[in-house]
């Protein structure tokens, strides 16, 4: 069967329908975790078969000149997933469900032959290194102490931090963090912690802690289950001061998606609330994005349950995400919250839990809550109803048979609420949706291989071809990341000139209703497959009372006030897609140009 849209051919297999869209998934079944222990080329911690196919390609490189390839390549339709006949699955990896395949597809891609891409920036010199060897040795030293001393103090008021990147020109790296440097001693004297994430590698979280730091309680909060859970608690044996906390998925296809560090310090104690995993690709050459809580105080001894609360009510929502999870494990962080003075805190928490919420439950989650914080904190400002929405995401999940079905209705109607009185939805709001193109993908600092953190599948783009007219490139000189693939997840809304932001979200949360939630029942039920998590800015909560940030370019006059303009990590405007452009999809070779690398793809 062949599908065509204005931004490719690809050609499917007819013999098997795709199956119902909340039957998919990406992240298979996890068997061959066990069964790959001795394998150099499968990472040796739970992850997603794009991610999986990543690794094989770092270690086993098609070059684009070798001759033998038409004889070892087997084609795309000959590939097999490990899900297929194992009889359950967990969902996403990075992120969102994809197409369950019961019968394999044979897939091709039309892309236009280029020359080798000469890359504007300066690749590493020890190519000789693993990929997970640069990772760690490029980060084994601490950042200067002023300049992590100047990050927690000076002037970043939105406390928004992007991850540093290995390949870049040091001064784009100015005022990002690596987790080390969220890990030091210099941020505070450690006492406990607690990681929550979807991805892990134990043994190299544990090197990110310093030396001293390595013995203390650490609590890692996953939805791993039955074979990747066995691995994963098999990684920690080694260390005795790791506790575990499993999240309930109980919908099926649901994924622990959230990203957060709780720090407990002598002094007080720290949220960060991020958007990597915690593997060494993902703080290497990624685009990734970070919010720092301040140092919170801890209370006076004998203060009421109700002290130390915003006035973004981030307290109270912190812990009803964290009780959301029904475990006596977290009981005893919810206690430490309690006992913080988080005041200080100007975001407001965004999360999204399993579950199928009625009543007034609807708008405590996903993009009901979105819509919540929207209505009731946001200002409305003149004209705003032609202001568009942008949306940036690293991975896509079922959208449905046209715009109508979830983007442009009721997502949309999240995305443009403002004010207490009820906006109607205009169907001409423009939607520009950031994702990368294949070239991006090519031209990147990891080449292919960073297509493994961006798992748009072709079962799912072929049946969504009408999507991909709002997609538009990535593009981020203005932060000096346009060759570091993002990872990061945003959505805000922007001036029709691109000037002026009425708010910023970072979040773990991908495009996808699993990740968002979608009305059921006549609208009457929310339900959300997954746990993500995010904060929100709002101009107001920072003392700008004209409703809006102005966007940051790449330079500040002296007399500009910082504290007026949100660090947006890409250009802006978004740039749409050519004619020739195609968005990256995981699952089908590359292979009529090389990457940086020179090196093609074929992910089986």
């Amino acid at each position: 069967m062949l599908q065509e849209g204005a931004h490719g051919k690809w050609t499917v297999s007819s013999s098997d329908e795709s199956p119902e869209e909340n039957s998919d998934s990406e992240k298979p079944s996890t068997s061959s975790v066990l069964d790959a222990a001795h394998d150099t080329s499968v990472p040796q911690y739970p992850c997603s078969e794009a991610r999986k196919a990543a690794q094989k390609r770092k270690t086993s490189p098609l070059k684009f000149s070798d001759k033998r390839f038409s004889a070892e390549a087997p084609p795309a339709g000959k590939q097999r997933t490990s899900q297929e006949g194992s009889g359950w699955c967990l969902s996403s990896s990075d992120e969102e469900p994809e197409d369950q395949e019961k019968h394999a597809h044979k897939e091709t891609v039309k892309e236009e032959k280029t020359d080798a891409p000469k890359h504007p920036l300066k690749l590493c010199k020890d190519d000789e290194l693993s990929e997970n060897q640069k990772a760690e040795e490029y980060y084994e030293a601490p950042s200067e102490t002023q300049d992590t001393w100047d990050l927690l103090n000076g002037g970043n008021p939105f406390r928004f931090f992007l991850t540093k990147v290995r390949g870049i020109h040091q001064s784009y790296n100015s005022g990002a963090l690596h987790i080390k440097d969220i890990l030091s001693p210099l941020f505070g004297t450690l006492v406990s912690s607690a990681q929550f994430n979807y991805c892990i590698d134990v043994a190299w979280l544990v090197r990110q802690y310093p030396q001293e730091f390595r013995k203390k309680p650490l609590l890692i909060v996953h939805g791993e289950k039955r074979e990747s859970k066995a691995e994963l608690l098999a990684q920690a044996r080694p260390y005795e001061n790791i506790s575990f906390c499993q999240a309930k998925l109980d919908i099926a296809f649901g994924t622990h998606h959230t990203k957060m560090m709780l720090l407990l310090y002598e002094e007080g104690l720290r949220v960060v609330i991020h958007t990597s995993n915690l593997i060494a690709d993902d703080w290497h050459q990624k685009t990734q994005g970070i919010w720092l809580s301040p140092l919170y105080p801890r209370l006076p001894q004998g203060t009421s349950g109700s002290a130390g609360e915003s006035e973004t009510n981030f307290k109270s929502d912190l812990i009803s995400y964290l009780m959301a999870y029904n475990s006596p494990t977290l009981k005893e962080w919810i206690d430490l919250i309690q006992e913080h003075d988080l005041s200080e805190t100007r975001v407001y928490l965004l999360g999204s839990t399993p579950g199928r919420y009625q009543g007034s439950d609807k708008e405590k989650w996903g993009h009901l809550r979105l819509r919540k914080l929207l209505k009731e904190h946001a200002l409305s400002i003149p004209a705003q109803e032609s202001w568009p929405v942008v949306g940036q995401f690293s991975s896509i999940g079922s959208m449905g048979a046209d715009g109508s079905k979830w983007l442009c209705s009721e997502f949309q109607e999240s995305l443009v609420a403002a004010g207490r009185s009820v906006m109607s939805l205009k169907c001409d709001v423009p939607v520009h949706l950031v994702y990368p193109t294949v070239n991006n993908v090519r031209q990147s600092l990891e080449g292919y291989p960073a297509g493994g953190s961006l798992p748009y599948s072709i079962q799912t783009a072929q049946k969504q071809l009408w999507l991909h007219s709002y997609f538009h490139k990535w593009s981020a000189e203005v932060s000096g990341r346009s060759h570091a693939m993002p990872h990061i997840k945003t959505y805000m809304r922007s001036s029709p000139d691109f000037q002026k932001i009425a708010w910023f979200l970072v979040t773990s949360a991908n495009l996808s209703k699993a990740a968002w939630g979608a009305l059921e029942k006549n609208g009457t039920q929310l339900m959300i497959r997954s746990y993500e998590l995010g904060v929100l800015f709002l101009p107001s909560a920072f003392g700008l009372d004209k409703g809006c940030f102005h966007v940051k370019g790449k330079m500040l006059s002296e007399s500009d006030n910082p504290a007026t303009y949100f660090p947006v990590p890409f250009d802006l405007p978004p740039e749409q897609y050519g004619s020739k452009d195609q968005p990256w999809i995981w699952n089908i070779p590359y292979t009529d140009a090389p990457d940086t690398h020179g090196n093609m793809w074929v992910p089986s």
